[in-house]
């Protein structure tokens, strides 16, 4: 029975998790949260406290990693607000233990924050060219995993992510002077963000990068506009004074090599 390590059981990861469970995969998965741990265990999931730091890895991580195949690495860097953080120096620390372990095979969770939002068409050919330190510090992770022979990592460059109690239109319901109103969007639902790792988990598709956004690119003015009406909210208001500058991510390589068909596209 194949075991896989969720690094990250949280908006994503925990989903995620009770998907491979299904499938008969062995699950261990990790929280920062003391609180969480009951919630995991409840579910079937081994839960491990861990925490990345820059300095060091915090929490029983050899027992985390131990007899697992697979590890996925499903936590964001923290780089708003007061508390920021180097995110490539947490993966750093971990990488050794990753290489003492079991694990030959490393799914990094990514975003296509890692090109640059030009108006032009992004491909995995595309060189990545960031526009945030957020996306800068994810291209260097990327770098470090997939740089190492210890294991082969997979990256997955997620799209905006959207699920059933996580939705950009309530955030944007009743804005006024809401810029790019003609740029297209690049979403994911979490259902097919699901659906993905475990088409990639099935086909063994590693040392592969990946571009993972639903092909379904309205303007923001249209979306946004639909799914507030929708939602019984006051539609943002747009300002057209400005050109309108994004990118639009294709997702075609995911289809063609991994045979993957989006389920939710119009969400």
């Amino acid at each position: 029975m194949s075991k896989i390590s969720i690094l990250g059981c949280g908006w994503l990861g925990f989903p995620l998790a009770k998907a491979l469970l299904q499938k008969d995969f062995v699950v261990k998965g990790s929280t920062t949260s003391a609180e969480k741990l009951a919630l995991l265990e409840n579910a079937g999931i081994s839960p491990f406290l861990i925490s990345l730091k820059a300095e060091e890895t915090q929490g029983d991580i050899m027992g985390f990693l131990e007899n697992a195949s697979v590890l996925i690495i499903d936590i964001p860097p923290k780089l708003r607000g007061v508390e920021k953080e180097n995110f490539v120096a947490k993966i750093e620390n971990l990488i050794p233990f990753i290489k003492q372990s079991s694990v030959e095979s490393v799914l990094f969770i990514s975003s296509t924050s890692v090109y640059s939002d030009e108006t032009q068409l992004i491909t995995e050919a595309t060189p990545v060219n960031p526009d945030t330190e957020s996306g800068r510090q994810l291209v260097a992770t990327e770098k470090l995993l997939q740089d190492n022979t210890s294991f082969k990592t997979t990256v997955l460059r997620f799209g905006g992510l959207i699920g059933e109690d996580r939705h950009p239109a309530r955030f944007l319901a009743g804005r006024k002077d809401v810029e790019n109103p003609e740029a297209p969007i690049n979403m994911i639902h979490q259902d097919d963000c699901i659906g993905i790792i475990l088409k990639i988990i099935d086909t063994n598709s590693w040392g592969e990068t990946f571009n993972a956004v639903a092909p379904f690119h309205p303007t923001r003015k249209q979306y946004y506009t639909k799914k507030t009406l929708e939602m019984e909210l006051e539609p943002p208001i747009f300002n057209h004074e400005k050109p309108s500058v994004g990118k639009t991510v294709e997702a075609t390589k995911i289809m063609e090599v991994l045979g993957y068909e989006f389920v939710r596209e119009d969400f």
